[in-house]
Parts: structure tokens; C-alpha cells; sequence
């Protein structure tokens, strides 16, 4: 396409941005389109402001336009702004002075990060403009958050974290012959010193395993970590010796709400209720101690009608009872996944609307936005996060004391 033909003023007002669009084969072509777009649609919008002044006065009425220059996402724009007889208008969008327009693509990005599609987008935008936009300029405009992603993926961490949790969420992603295949979105939220969140990362994969996990965790200790007290996982397939392979002095802590969860999936219906009452000995114990003589009182009791749900418990209760050997605070915030499963909700109420994801980007692009949004609130420590602190102190005192300033 050349620039000639984006240019030709005297049909600005009837161009086909959702044709045009189709047919972009560079970059200059999408700056220029773009550009197009926005004088279009600015002076759409004065237009539609003037028309709105002037039904409050019979007597006021057009008297055609003056040329104002001004700066843009998409660089330097001359626009024709309406003026009236009565010089009484003033635009709303470009105040008096002001030379400085911004924020489409900004609110382009903003409707995709609710969940919107790019269809809804595309109706949006013409519904409040009065242009249209196809999805490919649209999708265009979403790219531009491709290079904040790559930084924020590969961006340096801080050197050690209290508490790492591990979790996963399930999307289905077009693969390359077309065919919606399943795949899992892993996530890890830390806990600062200072006990605020951060998301570390997001990692794709169709299986997981030694192998994946291990490549997390070199991730992470390339991008700075170089410790982490304690890692609370669900039931993740090879990761602990992914882990301790690389930070050997981490304490992993299986999540004892998905061990319930599986349990229950095992249990006939009209015992759960019954089998539910014994189990709460063993995860509420006051000690590990007790915790494993209701364990043994489980097993004798259950063990011969549900002995894969037993052995489950037997087999995983090395990490499963982790939580034992510290103090109620510490207990509560590692004895379940619970943190990013809050973050997963949030990231699954977006989503959910879509019945799955083009390609692993556009995947990437949305759950990145809803997490920039739900990060907003992560600025401040989490609840009771002094006393935490103060009984991690005694614990792994040697391992925090030089990473505190």
C-alpha cells in the first residue's frame, strides 16, 4: 500500500479503515493506516461535539474549520477542528492549548484485557467513534505489548523470596495443525521479605515434569533468586526434585487442600461426610505427631475400602506435613496454594468467556493485562505479615540475615 493512498484527504471521511487495514504489508503501511485512523476518528468526534453545542443555541452555527497540529500515539496529526460563528465552542478533546492527544490504543488494550474479543472491540470502537477497525489492525495494536511481556518475563528478581507458591490453570490453545489442544499455564507468586506478592512468571507446557520444572527454576535462579525459604506447590509432577536440584535448601510444602480435593474425588458420596470428620484429625493436629497417629487411625479405618486415597496421604506425607514443624501464622499462609489459586479465579473470571486462544501470545497477552490489573493491589504486605516475618527470622535466620538491608 502506498503512503499516496492513505493520504488522499479528500476522501478521509469515507475510507474503509476495516478494508484498508487487510491489506497493510509493512510497518510504514501500519503507521500511516494508523495515523489515518486517529484524524479520522478525532475529527469524528469534534464534529459530534460541535453538532451537540450547537443544538443548545438556534442562532450559533458552523463556519468551517482551522488547522491544528498535534502529537499522538501514532506521532504528529493535522486536524481540521471545527469552529462556530459565535466562537463559543471550545472542544472537549483537545483543550485550548493543549497539543497533546493519547490513549487509543491505550483503551483498545484496556477492553481486551476485560475479555473482551477483538470483534467486541471492534464494535466498541465503532460505537463510541464512529470508524471501523478490523480485527487485524486491532490485533496489530495489541502486539504492541509483545516487547513489555518479553521485559517482564526476563526481568531481574529479587535474590530471595520467603514463599514461593506454585500452581497451574488449564486453556485450550489452537495448535499448529489447527486443532484446540489442551495446555497448562504454570504461575509462580512469591512472597518478598517485605511480604508482598509478585508474580515471578508464567510458563506454558503441554506435559510437565522433571524436565519442565527444572528449566522454572534455572529461569528463576538465572533472573537472581538465589534462595527460597519455602515453595508451596499443588501436586506438580517432578518438582521437587526440579527444585531441590537447584535450591536445595528449599522446603517444599504440598498443598493440603488439592490433596482433599483428590481424596474426595475417591470417596463414594455418602461416606464423605464420615471420612471428611476423620481426615480433619490428621490435617488439623496440633503436632506432626498427633497429625500421624490419626493418620494410622485413617488408615485402619478406610484403608481397605479406599487404600489409593490411604496410600496417596502415606505416600506424600513428607511434604504434606511440612507445615507441622512451624508455628500457627506460618502455618496458615503455606499449608495451601490458596494465594495464586485467588490469583487464578481472577485470571479464570476473564477468561472464561473465551472458548479458547489462537496461538500461546494471545494467551500471554490477556492473562499479562489481567495480571497488570490485579497487581495494582499488591503494593502493600500481606495480613499479619510483622509476626510471620518475626518467626521466619528465628527459623532461617543465617539464610534471611544477609539479604536484609
Amino acid at each position: 500500500m502506498s503512503n499516496s493512498k492513505l493520504n488522499k484527504t479528500e476522501v478521509l471521511n469515507n475510507v474503509d479503515f476495516k478494508e484498508l487495514s487487510k491489506t497493510c504489508r509493512s510497518q510504514e503501511d501500519l503507521s500511516s493506516l494508523t495515523k489515518e485512523f486517529m484524524k479520522n476518528m478525532i475529527e469524528n468526534i469534534l464534529k459530534s461535539e460541535l453538532e451537540e453545542h450547537l443544538e443548545e443555541s438556534e442562532k450559533n452555527s458552523k463556519n468551517g474549520y482551522y488547522k491544528k497540529t498535534v502529537r499522538s500515539d501514532a506521532g504528529s496529526l493535522e486536524l481540521d477542528i471545527p469552529r462556530d460563528r459565535a466562537c463559543e465552542y471550545e472542544p472537549k478533546l483537545i483543550l485550548k492549548g493543549k497539543r497533546t492527544i493519547s490513549g487509543i490504543d491505550e483503551k483498545i488494550i484496556s477492553l481486551y484485557s476485560r475479555g473482551m474479543s477483538l470483534r467486541d472491540i471492534e464494535k466498541q470502537v465503532n460505537d463510541m467513534y464512529g470508524v471501523e477497525m478490523s480485527d487485524s489492525l486491532i490485533s496489530r495494536i495489541l502486539d504492541k505489548i509483545a516487547p513489555e511481556i518479553s521485559a517482564w518475563q526476563s526481568r531481574t528478581l529479587e535474590s530471595i523470596y520467603a514463599i514461593v507458591y506454585m500452581d497451574a490453570m488449564v486453556f485450550k490453545v489452537k495448535d499448529d495443525n489447527g486443532y484446540y489442544r489442551n495446555k497448562s499455564l504454570h504461575f509462580a507468586i512469591g512472597i518478598t521479605l517485605e511480604g508482598k506478592k509478585d508474580l515471578l512468571g508464567m510458563w506454558l507446557t503441554n506435559n510437565e515434569g522433571a524436565k519442565f520444572w527444572l528449566s522454572v527454576v534455572t529461569d528463576l535462579k538465572n533472573r537472581g533468586v538465589e534462595d527460597i525459604l519455602i515453595a508451596s506447590v499443588d501436586g506438580l509432577r517432578g518438582f521437587s526434585e526440579a527444585i531441590n536440584s537447584v535450591f536445595p535448601k528449599t522446603i517444599v510444602q504440598r498443598c493440603i487442600i488439592h490433596q482433599i480435593r483428590y481424596s474426595l474425588k475417591y470417596v463414594g458420596s455418602k461416606y464423605q461426610k464420615e471420612f471428611m470428620s476423620d481426615l480433619k484429625r490428621v490435617y488439623k493436629a496440633p503436632t506432626k505427631s498427633a497429625a500421624e497417629d490419626a493418620l494410622e487411625d485413617l488408615s485402619a479405618k478406610w484403608g481397605e475400602k479406599y487404600p489409593m486415597v490411604i496410600n496417596s496421604w502415606k505416600t506424600n506425607w513428607a511434604e504434606l506435613s511440612t507445615y507441622f514443624e512451624y508455628s500457627e501464622p506460618i502455618r496458615r499462609i503455606i499449608y495451601t496454594t490458596n494465594t495464586v489459586e485467588g490469583f487464578n479465579r481472577q485470571i479464570r473470571k476473564i477468561t472464561k468467556s473465551k472458548g479458547g486462544f489462537t496461538n500461546d501470545d494471545a494467551l500471554f497477552k490477556i492473562v499479562f493485562l489481567v495480571y497488570k490489573d490485579i497487581s495494582k493491589k499488591w503494593d502493600k504486605a500481606i495480613s499479619n505479615w510483622a509476626e510471620i516475618m518475626s518467626q521466619l527470622s528465628i527459623v532461617f535466620n543465617e539464610r534471611i540475615a544477609g539479604h536484609l538491608s
